[in-house]
């Protein structure tokens, strides 16, 4: 959420900054709404005070014995007055909150322009991409082949595009999440189970709500949908420092999670979402950091730089991207993509997004940190570190063989125990 005396305040700024991605923001409407807030707010103020005088004679007078019936009368009517504009400054707060929680968070500087995400900027590319000497598959027919991939059985039980995990393949799945966690622990990330169950108020928390209520796959207690499955475990990380003070020798705070993570992908087509590449139903490990604002800058390399580790020791090429204003998340200010290689389609496919918030999810959140007896928003980041399936499928295409076995990366035997599948 962005800090409403921010808008007030640098209205021009605002607006220009948040046309980068094509969002229009209507500052009349707020202004007015705003106005009137505050205009409800002194007449309540003012009220109150009345009120307290009125109580103060009313005291005064009937201890002296004296009429006090048309002062009780007096303060009787302005109660209902206030008990009134109570109501109306609550609808009008909501509105506001309402209003202010649709604006996406602004873009850094050295992001590049474009409304209509053409402008990406590949950073660098990592990795020696191996040249195959016999006609290679993709992971779909690999899988098929080795008995490890269950598209069709899923689909007949699920009735969503989820898959059916067998034998090697799914011990290499569950073999990658236990190296991703104990990578990332090493590197300082204490590891957090979280619930699959979120409530409605975490998503707007995190800020999921209300931008992407088409994703969210709703779960319906008595014709209400007032809980759902969570799309990502950065959802309940966030959460769980809501309304907190965070001492600030207790920073930076580091967390990973793995979870599965369900979404609705409306309106995700293309070659590059088949298979293994865009489920309904996923697995993720998660990358979380919070951090001092005059940090963050330095806190996004870094937590790049951890999720990209986890390709580098699997010896997968990769590339960073710097995303455009178009392609940056609506909670981000600044984001990289990080995608791996897939040979069969000669191309790069996202694994990992790793995004730097700054206080745009604290405010909503409110989380703060108290330094020289002042208290502050915090700074949050996250990172896909990294997405579990995906990386897969991308194993599964680099280390085929002529044989359609696949070859087990290195850091992986020793969790598998096997060199091949």
């Amino acid at each position: 959420m962005i800090d409403y005396k921010l808008i007030l305040n640098s209205c021009n700024y605002i607006l220009e900054n948040l046309k980068k991605r094509n969002f229009n923001l209507n500052i009349k409407f707020f202004k007015n709404f705003f106005l009137n807030k505050k205009n409800i707010q002194i007449n309540i103020e003012n009220l109150r005070k009345k009120k307290n005088i009125l109580s103060e004679e009313i005291r005064i007078l009937k201890n002296e014995n004296k009429n006090i019936e048309f002062l009780i009368k007096k303060s009787i009517e302005i109660g209902k007055i206030l008990s009134k504009l109570k109501i109306k400054f609550i609808e009008i707060n909501n509105k506001l909150n309402e209003f202010l929680l649709k604006i996406p968070n602004l873009i850094d500087n050295d992001v590049p322009i474009d409304i209509y995400g053409n402008k990406n900027v590949e950073i660098y590319k990592y990795g020696y991409i191996k040249n195959f000497n016999f006609v290679i598959k993709d992971h779909i027919s690999l899988g098929y082949i080795n008995n490890g991939l269950d598209f069709k059985s899923s689909l007949n039980i699920s009735g969503l595009k989820t898959v059916v995990l067998k034998d090697n393949i799914a011990l290499m799945n569950r073999a990658l999440i236990n190296f991703m966690l104990d990578v990332h622990n090493k590197n300082g990330y204490k590891e957090i189970y979280v619930p699959l169950i979120s409530n409605i108020k975490s998503l707007y928390g995190s800020g999921q709500l209300p931008k992407f209520n088409k994703d969210i796959f709703y779960i319906k207690n008595n014709s209400e949908s007032d809980k759902a499955l969570i799309p990502t475990s950065e959802v309940q990380l966030i959460n769980l420092f809501r309304n907190k003070n965070i001492n600030f020798k207790d920073l930076p705070i580091k967390l990973v999670s793995y979870s599965q993570c369900f979404r609705s992908e409306y309106g995700y087509y293309g070659k590059n979402k088949k298979g293994l590449i865009r489920l309904n139903q996923f697995d993720k490990v998660e990358l979380i950091q919070i951090v001092d604002p005059n940090n963050s800058d330095n806190a996004l390399e870094e937590i790049t730089n951890d999720a990209e580790n986890i390709l580098k020791l699997l010896e997968i090429p990769y590339r960073r991207i710097l995303l455009c204003s178009g392609d940056t998340p609506f909670n981000s200010c600044k984001t990289y993509d990080i995608e791996a290689w897939f040979p069969y389609n000669n191309s790069y496919i996202e694994v990992s997004s790793c995004s730097n918030t700054k206080d745009f999810q604290s405010r909503r959140i409110s989380l703060k940190y108290k330094k020289n007896n002042k208290k502050e928003f915090l700074h949050i980041l996250n990172a896909s570190g990294l997405a579990v399936n995906r990386t897969l499928a991308s194993i599964i295409e680099n280390y085929q063989e002529n044989n359609n076995k696949i070859r087990i990366p290195n850091v992986l035997i020793p969790y598998l125990n096997k060199i091949y599948i």
